[in-house]
């Protein structure tokens, strides 16, 4: 089985897309990680990787997701690990988050990968072509607009 890649549709209601992204990816961190599973996120940059974290520390008790930054937290890290490209997540992880314009040559090694297309027309050029890889890998496609929480 080479798993599933869900494709998350923005629309033009959302001005500040990088900030849905970002609060759509804690959200099925959070998700996911009730369920068990070990998250990797994929973060565009370090700057959104440390942004995604603070928005993580920032949920409430009762809705905490154990996560760590790349290179910090438990040995193997914590269930939810966000990294940037260039770093290399630790050991196993079921699900792939990928926030980063490339697709990540890693995807392979993951059960899910969840991605996001922008309304940004070079943005969505790129989301396009990972969609395409994702395909050619196998993966069974799933497209989503953002607001349907299912995943």
């Amino acid at each position: 089985m080479n798993g599933t890649a869900t494709f998350y549709l923005l629309d033009e209601s959302h001005n500040d897309a990088s900030l849905r992204m970002v609060e759509k990816t804690c959200q099925l961190s959070a998700l996911f990680s009730q369920q068990g599973m070990k998250v990797f996120i994929n973060a565009g940059d370090k700057l959104q990787a440390e942004a995604i974290d603070e928005m993580l520390w920032q949920q409430s008790s009762d809705a905490f997701v154990p996560h760590n930054l790349v290179g910090e937290g438990p040995r193997g890290g914590a269930q939810v690990e966000i990294g940037w490209p260039g770093v290399r997540h630790s050991g196993h992880r079921n699900v792939l988050i990928n926030l980063a314009q490339e697709a990540a040559t890693f995807a392979p090694s993951f059960a899910q990968v969840v991605d996001f297309v922008p309304c940004d027309e070079a943005l969505k050029q790129q989301a396009r072509e990972r969609y395409k890889i994702y395909r050619m890998a196998g993966r069974q496609m799933r497209t989503l607009v953002i607001e349907e929480m299912s995943y």
